[in-house]
């Protein structure tokens, strides 16, 4: 079964920072698209940001210049350095993988994490 592990969620001030974690497997890591998206209560789950095999990466346009997503080869661990935090990221953040072809999808979800930002 895959198996992507979540870390590093929790409570911060306003313009404190956070990193979250998402470990998974080895083949999951080389052959997926990785994400990072969230859901705050009574919002629809949304795209935070995305990191190909090779690299290229995606973010919404409210974290742009605040969140920035890496990968770890060795450790087969994505990243998420969350920056200048506002209430407004308040979620659940879940990691997800993708794999989209001409003919099939998979996709794999965390179990989410918790972000809070109050004062």
């Amino acid at each position: 079964q895959v198996h992507l592990v979540e870390s590093g969620g929790g409570s911060v001030q306003p313009g404190g920072s956070l990193r979250l974690s998402c470990a998974t497997s080895r083949i999951i890591f080389s052959v997926y698209t990785m994400g990072w998206y969230r859901q705050a209560p009574g919002k629809q789950r949304e795209l935070v940001a995305s990191i190909q095999t090779d690299g290229r990466t995606e973010y919404a346009d409210s974290v742009k210049g605040r969140f920035t997503i890496s990968r770890e080869t060795a450790r087969n661990t994505i990243y998420l350095q969350m920056n200048n935090l506002r209430p407004e990221d308040t979620a659940v953040y879940y990691c997800n993988a993708n794999l989209t072809t001409d003919h099939a999808k998979w996709n794999y979800w965390g179990q989410g994490t918790q972000v809070t930002v109050s004062s």
